[in-house]
């Protein structure tokens, strides 16, 4: 009875979203509702904690939607100011053949935006530049899509990992673990399969362009690329693997996309690893499906003829700013992290032991983002109105993520401290009907789960924030590795933004693809499912290898 009562707000949600078409920040509420009155009438938690948790929930969220605020922030600035258009067109005169086109702009340049921004703008942003270069525009959402899915781990600013780290925090301490070793730890351990599923994604999505979209619907036009596919996945992959473990989540997505693409143009330009003969999409119009093309107008794009240095200049000077406030040795990172440079919230509503730390300085919403953009607006000529026009849209942008997130991390609280002790909560009735369902073959749901969480809620972050707790729980309850489920649950969700509803919509509004959105699920599906297999076995392989990371969290 418990159980049901316990997976009652969770499967709310998913219903809510998937069936009812409810967006999350309707269900969220709702489900934190439920799991109030959950709490309050079963498990005997009174008012004050239920009030404090999920304040203390909210507080948390607060410093995520910082920083998407400060990302999407600097892309509607770049996209006000003209420097975005100036990106677009420095990509239009590399190279004529599709496929490369694709993975350069498709998967590369839109995995430094996932790694800069992330949260919906990828796709949407990337597909435009590929119809522009000739594409039918459902051909480049759905390419743009697929590759919406190796970046978005760590993603923006590592936030959907450090989201994931922080919903465990405190099981994390109560394991007699370190929280900044575990998100270390963990970053390592979904970089290394994440990135081989990543480099097989590459070769996926020419594959689908070509059968699905090419004149000929041959995977054989694919084999073409496939010196280039594997080129950029070692390129990229050689750089996400060193930043994954030697800097963190913050930069990982963002430095090795944008450290690869100025390789991979110069390998092009040389004529390394590039296709004997071009393949294009002239003359689609003729034989191509007339669903594939855009239905309405996709809008204006400001162009001032922007020069391409200035319009890198500020993700150049966050790249610098990130790099010196994250990384060890320069010392910023020590002085940021320690008083007076944090905000102590403690005993939050007079409750004991409900506290919220805010390193004020260290939120790269607060710097370098969003100095960074309203420096960019000034320097860049922005009038005051568009300026104003720019901070009105990322508020409205974040507004639905705003409420999906504080009520879905205070949900999540109340999940682990209703009852009182570990082994009471909502969070551990529910881990533990999910171990027992599973048992040692959780490794293969684990990713699904992930995928799951981001499809309903169209959000690595927000998959994360629901699941990476009850995924630690339910690893503890086996006793396997917590980092490595973590780790899938991280995957998952990166990997289920290609099928997600929300970015769906997104890519299909800009690239005027609109009614084509269950179309493009079903095309994207398949993808979705062999990168999660190929993560799933991967780990499968280092939990049958005895490998754990943290082995005292399982003392």
């Amino acid at each position: 009875m418990l159980t049901i009562v316990a997976a009652g707000p969770i499967l709310l949600c998913v219903i809510l979203m998937t069936v009812a078409g409810w967006p999350a920040k309707r269900a969220m509420p709702l489900s934190w509702l439920l799991t109030a009155l959950a709490a309050a009438f079963l498990w005997k938690m009174d008012m004050l904690h239920i009030l404090s948790r999920t304040v203390g929930g909210f507080l948390s969220a607060f410093e995520i939607l910082l920083i998407i605020f400060g990302a999407i922030l600097l892309m509607n600035v770049l996209r006000k100011s003209g420097a975005m258009a100036s990106i677009d067109r420095m990509f239009s005169h590399i190279t004529s053949d599709a496929r490369l086109q694709c993975v350069l702009i498709g998967f590369v340049f839109a995995g430094f935006v996932e790694g800069s921004a992330g949260f919906g703008t990828p796709a949407a942003l990337a597909a435009p530049i590929l119809i522009s270069l000739g594409f039918p525009p459902l051909a480049a959402a759905t390419v743009c899509l697929i590759y919406n899915s190796w970046p978005v781990e760590p993603g923006p600013v590592g936030v959907p990992l450090l989201t994931a780290s922080a919903t465990v925090r405190d099981a994390v301490i109560a394991g007699g673990g370190d929280p900044d070793t575990f998100t270390r730890v963990l970053t390592k351990w979904v970089v290394i399969p994440h990135c081989i599923g990543g480099i097989a994604i590459i070769f996926i999505g020419v594959m689908v362009l070509c059968k699905v979209f090419g004149k000929n619907h041959s995977f054989r036009d694919a084999l073409g690329a496939l010196p280039f596919c594997l080129f950029t996945g070692f390129t990229v992959g050689t750089i996400y693997l060193l930043m994954g473990f030697f800097a963190g989540p913050d930069l990982t997505s963002m430095v090795a996309f944008i450290g690869a693409l100025p390789v991979l143009i110069f390998a092009i330009r040389r004529g390394w690893f590039v296709p004997k003969k071009v393949w294009t999409f002239d003359g689609y119009e003729e034989w191509g499906d007339r669903s594939w093309g855009s239905k309405g107008n996709t809008g204006r794009v400001v162009d001032t003829k922007m020069s391409p240095l200035r319009a890198w200049m500020p993700y150049i000077v966050i790249g610098v700013l990130l790099v010196l406030t994250r990384v060890d040795v320069f010392g910023i990172k020590k002085f940021l992290n320690n008083d007076p440079l944090i905000l102590h919230v403690s005993n939050i509503l007079g409750t004991e032991g409900v506290n919220w730390d805010f390193k004020v300085l260290y939120n790269p919403g607060i710097f370098p983002f969003i100095p960074v953009a309203l420096i960019a607006a000034v320097l860049f000529g922005m009038r005051k109105e568009e300026t104003v026009s720019a901070l009105k849209g990322t508020f409205r942008q974040i507004s639905g993520a705003a409420v999906a997130l504080l009520f879905g991390v205070a949900m999540v609280n109340l999940y682990r401290y209703t009852g009182t002790g570990a082994g009471d909560s909502m969070l551990y009735t529910l881990a533990n009907a999910m171990a027992a369902l599973f048992s040692h073959a959780y490794f293969i749901a684990a990713p699904l789960i992930g995928v799951l969480g981001a499809f309903m809620s169209g959000s690595n972050t927000v998959s994360n924030t629901l699941f990476a707790p009850i995924q630690f729980e339910t690893a503890t309850i086996l006793g396997i590795s917590q980092v490595l489920i973590v780790a899938l649950q991280c995957m998952g969700g990166a990997i289920g933004n290609m099928i997600c509803v929300h970015n769906i919509v997104a890519v299909c509004a800009t690239a005027g693809t609109n009614g084509e959105e269950g179309r493009l699920i079903r095309t994207n599906i398949l993808p979705c499912l062999i990168y999660a297999m190929i993560v799933a076995i991967i780990v499968g392989i280092f939990l049958a290898a005895g490998i754990n990371p943290m082995p005292e969290l399982l003392a």
